[in-house]
């Protein structure tokens, strides 16, 4: 025990000029009992239990079984915190847990001194905390703590993220727990609960989403199914509830970023500060997010997610005929460049500004859905592009149903953006119409809705309505021109040429 603490005590101060990723952070389980002896091996249970309460400690933590604190809880001057009896895997019977808190302190006053606090990691941390089961019924511990575990598995898909794993989280089960304590003892920044609910065969799982910095509720929702097919039915809350959390934590993190000091940002801040005006698609605020991504490739040459968020930038202004990129680079190396991680971002870029590489565009969206089912931008993106190409037999299945299920704040004029052109080139011109219109609400500022709106109203007849959302589309952009949508190199020629000849009865500028 004497030792356990010391090594413990001892890490934190040896890691303190070691780098976040590469520090060694230890987990002690300590046990009492027989083992059997043979040769230079040791086994049985009295090590199966030492190794099981070893997986259920937290990061420099110390954790003993009942058998050790029965014996040296007198003895030492170590505060003990009873974690209640823990079912481990291949032990018959639950076996009492104690934490060793507040290394150091005496017994006898347990307050002496704090946990120790972890350091936060450099990318968003969450902690997935077990689920309580509201059910009453202990046969369902097994679908509680496997929907856990499905949650955990989709976020930790989601390579910008730090996601715990199981066996550190999992030692608040069955506790009252302050998340920001929690926040503090694991190292994280947000904190994930909930509860499972059953009635006959039906579940309804609530859970929500905490900054345990400030203890305040980003999000929270439920999830009713059936448990007539329990995976399926964990596939459809874990993929669910990710693709809500990620865009959820995105846009905490970036109203983080806001909050942090200009002299204090780093690297992944900057890229921060830019996504609000990337996600516009509006060349005006694509010369602000520049102006944040640049400063951050100045100071990490190889972060391609800023460099995938230049393409884009980059893109816009293109697109939008508002000369040449500032950039003396040629537009189209920024998506290679970009590849490797933000994969969706790239697969847009490379297919709008190179229609000779739509193949790539294509691998570059699928291996952004294989990385990550449950991204929310990978499958608007597509959508969109696909739909602007006429080529939606060629967007993944998976991408069609996971935009119609993932509210994404900031790039949810996607989806209607793509069903506008699908729907416009199939003659469904008031489906089309409503797809541009549920756009212009959902982002005012971004251009390409009204005119797809205008065109497809013009086709109803509607003339004076299409008139209407001419003038509102020269308020968003003064320098349109049918022209710059006619001669996109990346579009399907008939569909735009159809839209032009629209635009042209409602007297938009050639």
């Amino acid at each position: 025990m004497r030792c356990a603490v010391a090594v413990q005590q001892a890490m934190p101060e040896r890691s303190t000029s070691v780098e976040a990723e590469k520090r060694i952070e230890l987990r002690i389980g300590i046990n009492l009992g027989d083992v059997i002896v043979e040769g230079d091996d040791l086994y049985g249970d009295g090590v199966n239990i030492a190794a099981r309460i070893e997986a259920l400690a937290n990061a420099g933590g110390v954790f003993v079984s009942n058998t050790v604190h029965d014996q040296v809880r007198d003895r030492l001057p170590f505060v003990f915190k009873d974690l209640g009896e823990q079912q481990v895997k291949n032990i018959a019977r639950p076996v009492r847990v104690y934490r060793v808190r507040d290394l150091g302190a005496t017994a006898k006053t347990p307050s002496a001194a704090a946990s120790p606090v972890l350091p936060l990691p450099d990318k968003p941390s969450i902690a997935v905390l077990a689920f309580a089961n509201m059910s009453g019924d202990p046969e369902q511990e097994y679908f509680v703590d496997g929907m856990v575990e499905e949650i955990i598995t989709a976020l930790s898909r989601i390579r910008w993220f730090f996601v715990l794993a199981r066996n550190s989280s999992f030692t608040y089960k069955g506790q009252a727990v302050d998340v920001k304590q929690v926040g503090r003892e694991l190292g994280v920044r947000y904190v994930l609960e909930g509860s499972v609910r059953k009635a006959g065969q039906r579940v309804r799982i609530t859970a929500q989403l905490i900054d345990a910095q400030s203890g305040s509720h980003l999000w929270a929702d439920r999830f009713d199914g059936s448990l007539e097919d329990v995976f399926d039915l964990q596939d459809k809350v874990a993929i669910g509830a990710a693709g809500i959390i990620e865009p959820t934590l995105r846009q905490a993190e970036i109203e983080r970023a806001r909050r942090t000091r200009a002299d204090s940002l780093d690297a992944y801040d900057l890229y921060l500060r830019a996504l609000p005006f990337a996600y516009t698609s509006m060349p005006e605020d694509a010369d602000k997010a520049l102006g944040f991504v640049e400063q951050a490739i100045k100071l990490e040459p190889d972060f391609a997610v800023a460099h995938s968020i230049i393409a884009w930038c980059q893109e816009q202004r293109y697109m939008r005929r508002q000369g040449p990129p500032r950039s003396t680079t040629p537009v189209w190396r920024f998506p290679r460049v970009a590849t490797t991680l933000p994969l969706a971002i790239a697969g847009l870029v490379i297919g709008f500004l190179d229609p000779l590489d739509y193949t790539t565009a294509l691998d570059a969206f699928g291996r952004s859905l294989a990385l990550s089912p449950s991204s929310a931008l990978a499958p608007w993106l597509q959508l969109s592009h696909t739909g602007m190409a006429r080529r939606e037999r060629d967007s993944d299945p998976t991408s069609r149903t996971s935009a119609a299920s993932q509210p994404f704040r900031s790039t949810e004029q996607y989806s209607p953006h793509g069903h506008c052109y699908r729907a416009f080139w199939a003659g469904r011109f008031e489906e089309s119409a409503t797809a541009a219109n549920r756009a212009t609400q959902a982002h005012p500022r971004f251009s390409s809705p009204y005119w797809m709106r205008a065109a497809a109203l013009a086709n109803l007849g509607r003339i004076d309505e299409a008139k209407l959302m001419a003038q509102r589309l020269l308020e968003v952009q003064p320098q349109f021109t049918i022209g710059s949508i006619t001669s996109a190199p990346f579009a399907n020629r008939e569909i735009f040429d159809a839209m032009g000849n629209a635009l042209r009865h409602v007297g938009l500028p050639e």
